[in-house]
């Protein structure tokens, strides 16, 4: 019990997600339950024996929490929890990876680096912005209003021909300036995030070095013989290939990670997919065999 014990806040927590994440999809152990009122959908006949195969319509309002409990064991379960979930993935990734670099900024700001604020944190938060978070915007947006836009288009398009009109993938009014916008401020951000830095660090510590040699040459104290040339040796420490190589290095990961992440977050749409199966065949396969 000592280990049960030590882990009673894990457990207790275990157990709060757990209850929340039922009452997002409205089920317990892949069983719908009509927690919250009647579902918005209805069968096509009055017996609900071609429900599976013909579908539900809709009658009413839209379920007012979580997954409508009629999906399960429609026709359109499947297409439907596949796309929620992929498109909640991606918008808990990005909103994860704002969360890193704001916490950069006051990383930043603990260490007094105006540099690190202004040529990594404001590009860093631009480029993410204006591809990831543009992509979020249209996932919202695609919700809201209903629309039958294909969003794999709409992203893909905007980079291979940004000029060409949107027709039926358009979601709002404006939508193709804003994104010819967007797509120069991501292509900005590269550059900006990778040579401003080293050289205005070249360039204080070349200041620094010379107004520390005209200081030591204007003292009468100051022996050659005797002392070792310190400004010499401090500005030999600074190396330049050596700072614009990790800069290179740091923005290089930054964008392909801003692509590679967003994609990693979609293991939270199939770990999702893999445990709704695995507990639809435990309900199944196990339990209702068990009671028969």
């Amino acid at each position: 019990m000592e280990m049960l014990f030590g882990g009673r806040y894990v457990l207790l927590l275990m157990s709060l997600f757990s209850i929340y994440c039922g009452l997002i999809y409205n089920e317990f152990f892949s069983v719908p339950f009509h927690i919250f009122g009647g579902s918005a959908y209805k069968c096509r006949d009055v017996t609900c024996s071609d429900a599976k195969s013909a579908g539900l319509i809709k009658f009413r309002d839209p379920y007012p929490f979580g997954v409508d409990p009629s999906w399960r064991g429609s026709r359109s379960e499947l297409p439907f929890l596949n796309s929620l979930k992929m498109k909640m993935s991606i918008l808990i990734g990005v909103a994860q990876m704002n969360l890193g670099i704001v916490l950069s900024y006051f990383n930043a700001r603990f260490f007094r680096s105006s540099l690190d604020i202004r040529y990594q944190f404001v590009p860093q938060m631009i480029f993410l912005n204006s591809l990831f978070g543009y992509l979020s915007l249209l996932i919202i947006i695609k919700w809201c209003t209903g629309s039958q836009a294909d969003l794999y288009h709409v992203m893909i398009y905007m980079f291979l021909s940004p000029t060409d009109d949107l027709g039926e993938n358009e979601l709002f009014w404006g939508q193709r300036p804003l994104q010819i916008v967007l797509l120069l401020l991501a292509l900005v951000a590269v550059p900006w995030m990778l040579f401003p830095k080293p050289f205005i660090l070249k360039k204080l510590h070349s200041e620094r070095f010379q107004g520390r040699t005209y200081g030591l040459l204007g003292s009468s104290e100051f022996d050659l013989d005797v002392e070792p040339d310190s400004a010499r040796d401090h500005h030999e420490e600074f190396n330049f290939s050596e700072v614009f190589v990790h800069q290179m290095i740091h923005s290089i990961e930054f964008v392909l990670g801003a692509v590679s992440n967003t994609a990693s977050y979609l293991r939270l749409w199939a770990l999702s997919l893999a445990h709704s199966e695995l507990s639809t065949v435990f309900y199944e396969k196990v339990l209702l065999l068990a009671w028969g």
